[in-house]
């Protein structure tokens, strides 16, 4: 799909104000109600717009930990990868799975209210993982950046 100014300028607007009414977006984009509509379904047909979501702030709702596990799966199986991502999507305190090309298969982003409910997590649904050879626990400790906009 071709993106020009009017739709750039109208993305930039949306991940400004992600709650905004189509009415404000419209006179933030300095575009009628009717072709901000009519742009928006276009970029959502066209899967440029993927939907609107609500960010959750886990860490105000208690959840004080986050662990980034870098995993190496064991190989020799054919079905490692299928296995470990169906079980790994089984554990709710996993909030993000990505895989990698290079020494290190995946990356799971977890969370956990403590430290105590971190290792129970650990223990009891982490190390349960099929085909795990290896695998480095990295403590999260702050963001520096986390952008969900592109410079358009």
């Amino acid at each position: 799909m071709l993106v020009d100014d009017t739709d750039r300028r109208l993305l930039r607007q949306l991940c400004a104000q992600p709650e905004a009414s189509t009415t404000e977006l419209a006179r933030a984009a300095n575009l009628t109600e009717a072709t901000c509509w009519r742009r928006l379904e276009k970029l959502r047909k066209a899967g440029v717009l993927r939907g609107q979501r609500a960010v959750i702030n886990w860490r105000a709702l208690g959840w004080q930990v986050e662990v980034s596990l870098r995993i190496t799966l064991d190989k020799t199986n054919p079905r490692a990868f299928d296995e470990f991502l169906a079980a790994a999507r089984q554990v709710p305190e996993v909030l993000e799975i990505q895989t990698f090309l290079g020494r290190v298969d995946l990356r799971l982003n977890v969370i956990a209210r403590d430290m105590a409910h971190y290792q129970q997590i650990y223990r009891d649904r982490i190390l349960t993982l099929p085909h795990i050879a290896d695998l480095e626990a990295l403590m999260h400790l702050s963001d520096i950046k986390h952008a969900e906009s592109l410079p358009i």
